[in-house]
């Protein structure tokens, strides 16, 4: 939260600067499309959570171009490949929440979420202190990932 409300005070948007920025690295930006890029996201719920965030500063699907939207679906699908490859998940959550009341904490940017998930992933400390444990730092995460997108996805496509 103290990352949102930052960039909020900053009066940007944070995926707008993630977007101009060139430090791919430093913002553990996966992959970089036609109209969409693929990171991790520095707050996940589980190893491997990435999103995928359109280059259009748009809050709404449907204000997005097809080919936008479609390389959204596209992206997510190829990061779950490599998720598969490199972290072998029981399975995945998929989403997009739309506006503040659907859980979005980033209104104003639309974004798509791909979360890896094995059973009892959860355990009692993110329900007895809203707290979450991850088993890698996120560079481990993105470095994992880095390579598993670059070995098993065909990198001349978004």
């Amino acid at each position: 939260m103290e990352y949102i409300t930052r960039n909020a005070d900053e009066g940007e948007c944070v995926f707008c600067r993630l977007i101009m920025q060139t430090d791919d690295v430093g913002n553990y930006v996966i992959a970089r499309g036609h109209s969409c890029l693929m990171l991790l996201n520095r707050y996940p719920y589980t190893s491997g959570h990435v999103m995928v965030v359109p280059f259009p500063h748009v809050a709404r699907m449907d204000d997005l171009e097809e080919d936008c939207r479609a390389e959204m679906i596209e992206l997510a699908n190829r990061s779950i490949l490599a998720l598969e490859e490199e972290y072998n998940p029981e399975g995945f959550n998929v989403g997009i929440n739309i506006g503040e009341a659907a859980g979005a904490g980033i209104t104003e940017h639309i974004h798509l979420h791909v979360v890896p998930r094995w059973s009892g992933d959860t355990n009692f400390m993110t329900a007895v202190s809203g707290a979450r444990v991850l088993p890698e730092t996120l560079p481990d995460t993105y470095n994992r990932l880095l390579k598993a997108w670059s070995s098993s996805v065909n990198t001349d496509a978004p």
